[in-house]
């Protein structure tokens, strides 16, 4: 599966009564369909997948589907207990999702056999391309994720650990077995901020957190970046850096920082569901000066 650009995992929106807009949800991914994404990750992690029941998840794909129309892959999100995993994936490919990014099971941990065999449980039972996400509860070891690489129906790799050394080894260990036939990206939170360190492991990609409320930015980075120009270090030092910290005052605020932030910026993509919470009236205060200094640092402010 081939991706070319910044990631775009959308919001979910929901309005006052706590239910899916619909509606917001087609302008939001438009609006990363005009930006530029290389690909709609959509009803994942930052689409808050652990809060949305079997309907409103399969309504999300099948609208982000309708909406992407062919222009670039749609990936939908699939995780928790294999029985979940698998009726995730079934509506996901009815919907006509390109593949899905399979999340780790939920609370539990199990040995690297046992990893495995989550995986290709899901794969024998859905006929959908596979991106695998190691997070949390699923962290593979180089020889675990190249028996995985050799199931033709597994095509890519999302990294959300960090460990630069392991993922070196994983890449050559895949490779070995696929060769360029395979994706792999860095799933990080902000991945902007080791986006050079997994580009020199053989790891280009990346999605952005950022480019769900703040489009200009993250393409302006991800230009300067790759263009070697030191614009790129200035919005590091000025916005991405600043950004982190906020971003690390509370746990879940990977989401909820981007649900502020798209509310700042003037979609009505409601609070985010429990047990995530909402920044607060300062930090949207101190998010606000954030979004400004980007703009303003990229031309658009």
């Amino acid at each position: 599966m081939n991706f070319d650009g910044i990631l775009f995992f959308p919001l979910t929106p929901f309005d006052d009564d706590g239910a899916v807009n619909q509606d917001v949800l087609a302008e939001h991914v438009a609006s990363g369909v005009a930006h530029g994404t290389g690909g709609v990750f959509t009803a994942c992690g930052t689409g808050e997948i652990h809060a949305l029941s079997a309907v409103e998840h399969a309504a999300v794909v099948r609208r982000s589907v309708e909406v992407v129309d062919g222009a670039v892959p749609v990936v939908a999100g699939a995780g928790g207990s294999v029985g979940t995993a698998v009726e995730q994936a079934r509506a996901a490919r009815e919907a006509g999702a390109d593949a899905i990014l399979l999340l780790p099971p939920y609370l539990v941990t199990g040995p690297q056999r046992g990893l495995v065999e989550y995986v290709k449980a899901v794969v024998a039972q859905v006929e959908i391309p596979v991106i695998v996400y190691q997070r949390g509860t699923m962290v593979f070891s180089p020889d675990s994720a190249a028996e995985l690489a050799a199931l033709p129906q597994v095509v890519g790799f999302k990294d959300g650990i960090g460990d630069l050394g392991l993922m070196h080894q994983i890449v050559l260990a895949v490779r070995g077995v696929r060769g360029a036939d395979f994706t792999f990206f860095n799933g990080l939170p902000t991945a902007e901020l080791t986006v050079g360190a997994y580009s020199g492991v053989g790891v280009p990609l990346y999605s952005s957190a950022a480019f769900a409320f703040v489009p200009e930015v993250a393409d302006a980075f991800y230009k300067a970046f790759h263009a070697g120009d030191p614009l790129a270090d200035r919005i590091m030092a000025e916005f991405y850096e600043p950004l982190v910290r906020l971003r690390d005052r509370s746990p879940g605020y990977a989401v909820s920082l981007v649900k502020a932030g798209a509310r700042l910026r003037g979609v009505d993509v409601g609070a985010v569901r429990a047990p995530f919470v909402d920044l607060t009236p300062t930090e949207e205060t101190e998010l606000a000066t954030l979004i400004e200094t980007g703009l303003t640092l990229v031309g658009k402010g």
